[in-house]
């Protein structure tokens, strides 16, 4: 699997790097973390490393951690490095995701990238969901092609009217489609924080819950540096930036489909990493949802 994903990573990066890299884009920003961030909760779990670049989430038995965004956004690119939890980490839930609130509130939209948590030598799982206007239940699941643990590896959102899609390294690995019309299953209507958590979900996030958070190997460890963003700023009451389709790479014609070199990316994904997809899931939904007749590939 690692030679195949060494060939699938590196040649289409030469494309993908030119139409929908952002480090290419004079606006996109780089976080200074007390510029862009706020800590939501337990600011003694938050540490930064000596240069501050580097900051780590930390989970034991009274709480876990979490920061957010100070600014919102609607439609863009999103992308932070992270190194998960290494060894036994069943029970903890990594998340790095967007939401229109500060809580979850009934009416909120939200974008999510969840890692779970394993037992020692079992794989890292990622689970992506996705809310609007406060139903979501639209879970997927993948395994990934390395170790979370081991290094960074850079995960990224691009958010425009047209499409949703996940990245795992610059490789898609999840596409929501919007059809253009009044709908309830894509979110594009609210401006969203960007978050980041750690924190204990052993009660359904290994092996439906089986498997229970070993607090002798706390504190749990999460690390995070190099968030970058070439986004719209929200700023009410609508900022021009959101319609646009013109003066932003990630709202133009290039943007809204997969390019052919992602979309041999992203088959290669769907046919060797997805462990569970709720379109798929016919005894859940015996009428699969709208959304899920919507091609990706488009």
């Amino acid at each position: 699997m690692e030679k195949r994903v060494s060939a699938l990573v590196l040649i289409p990066l030469l494309a993908v790097m030119v139409r929908m890299d952002p480090s290419s884009a004079t606006s996109e920003s780089k976080a200074n973390f007390e510029d862009q961030f706020n800590i939501m909760w337990s600011e003694d779990h938050f540490k930064t490393s000596e240069d501050g670049q580097v900051w780590y989430l930390s989970l034991d038995k009274e709480t876990g951690c979490g920061f957010q965004t100070k600014q919102r956004y609607r439609f863009g690119w999103f992308s932070m490095k992270l190194k998960l939890v290494g060894g036994d980490s069943a029970g903890v839930v990594t998340a790095y995701y967007m939401c229109s609130e500060n809580g979850a509130g009934p009416e909120r939209d939200e974008v999510d990238i969840e890692f779970l948590g394993n037992r020692s030598g079992q794989p890292y799982l990622i689970q992506t969901n996705v809310y609007k206007n406060g139903t979501g239940n639209r879970e997927m699941r993948h395994m990934l092609w390395f170790d979370p643990t081991k290094d960074f590896h850079t995960y990224s959102i691009l958010w425009n009217n047209q499409q949703l899609v996940f990245f795992v390294d610059k490789v898609p690995i999840r596409v929501c489609k919007n059809n253009g019309k009044p709908n309830n299953f894509f979110p594009n209507e609210k401006p969203m924080y960007l978050f980041s958590s750690i924190w204990n979900a052993d009660d359904w996030a290994t092996r439906g819950g089986l498997e229970k958070t070993d607090w002798k190997k706390a504190p749990f460890v999460s690390s995070y540096k190099d968030f970058s963003f070439d986004g719209c700023q929200w700023v009410d009451p609508y900022p021009k930036c959101v319609s646009t389709t013109t003066d932003n790479w990630w709202d133009q014609y290039d943007a809204w489909h997969l390019s052919d070199s992602q979309k041999k990316d992203y088959a290669w994904v769907q046919r060797n990493l997805v462990i569970y997809d709720y379109c798929k899931d016919t005894e859940r939904f015996p009428t699969l949802p709208e959304e899920c007749s919507l091609s990706p590939w488009d």
